[in-house]
């Protein structure tokens, strides 16, 4: 097996994950100790809790998911898991991914995801901005629409998660007018998501402005783990450019189709390993290209499996 280890970020989040991992593996609580440490909250308090208020606040889910993402990437190497070939993250899980490389150490990379979130959730007034997903409809004719309706508002298309779902995001009032054009279109379905912030759109330019002088100060080391970002589905050697996709990939669409079909073709991954819970991403993947084995890490009976098969 050659495989790509890829992990999930916002939206995969939910009350009590990786609970059964913990029960049996104390590297999945002493990640999450690790990281309330550093941020002094208790993160898995927050994820075990019944109640997923405090869990899906995006300044608590984002270092939330981090820390998740880590924990089974840790217990992996714990059970002797065999050595990927390349690696990739989803939004947020780009920071999982590069900590998981050694381009980041968790102990810089937490608090600088807690920044990241709270730039996220000041740049824009609360409800003033929203997302949707659009489901069966062209990529082309999803960002044409929406460079149509540009002067209600910025509306674009920011995340290319499979053929056929695409993530608008923008000013609300633009993204509802968006919504009925692209149903007038053809869309399958247009989903309106759950969330306080509208990510990897333009609203966010001012954000990632302030995100670029924190990340100055963060010390980043050479891999020979390659990662493939968000920003143009595609892996740097250049530590400067590893930074600056970082902070582009706040404004700039994610492009996780290309990323995965990239896996498959410059690294020859004949696997994608998800590192964390939720199952997101494999779905996405399995869209994307129904050849590539695909297995969630995010339980006892998916470790034990994806363990067989990097042995066999």
């Amino acid at each position: 097996m050659q495989f790509a280890a890829v992990f999930p970020g916002q939206g995969s989040q939910s009350t009590g994950m990786l609970a059964e991992l913990a029960e049996k593996y104390d590297i999945i609580k002493a990640t999450f100790e690790e990281g309330s440490d550093l941020l002094g909250k208790d993160l898995w308090k927050i994820a075990s809790q019944e109640d997923s208020t405090e869990l899906n606040q995006t300044e608590n889910t984002q270092p939330l998911m981090l820390a998740a993402g880590i924990a089974v990437w840790r217990l992996w190497n714990e059970q002797s898991g065999c050595t990927p070939v390349g690696m990739a993250g989803h939004s947020l899980g780009e920071y999982s991914a590069l900590v998981a490389s050694g381009t980041l150490d968790f102990k810089q990379a937490m608090p600088l995801v807690a920044k990241r979130a709270s730039l996220m959730q000041q740049a824009i007034p609360e409800g003033s901005g929203a997302m949707a997903a659009i489901l069966g409809l062209d990529d082309n004719i999803i960002v044409d629409i929406c460079s149509q309706i540009k002067s209600q508002g910025v509306v674009e298309a920011v995340n290319f998660n499979s053929p056929g779902q695409v993530v608008i995001a923008g000013d609300s009032k633009a993204v509802d007018s968006a919504i009925e054009k692209l149903n007038v279109a053809g869309a399958k379905r247009a989903i309106k998501l759950s969330v306080s912030v509208p990510s990897h759109c333009s609203l966010m330019i001012g954000a990632a402005k302030e995100l670029d002088n924190v990340l100055e100060e963060i010390v980043f080391s050479d891999s020979d783990l390659p990662v493939v970002q968000n920003y143009e589905a595609k892996s740097y050697t250049s530590l400067q450019d590893k930074q600056a996709a970082l902070s582009k990939q706040l404004y700039k669409p994610v492009r996780w189709v290309g990323s995965i079909n990239n896996l498959h073709k410059d690294y020859s991954a004949d696997t994608i390993l998800e590192f964390g819970p939720g199952k997101v991403l494999f779905g996405l993947n399995r869209r994307i290209n129904r050849k590539l084995g695909n297995i969630c890490i995010s339980d006892l009976a998916s470790l034990d499996k994806a363990l067989q098969m990097c042995n066999s």
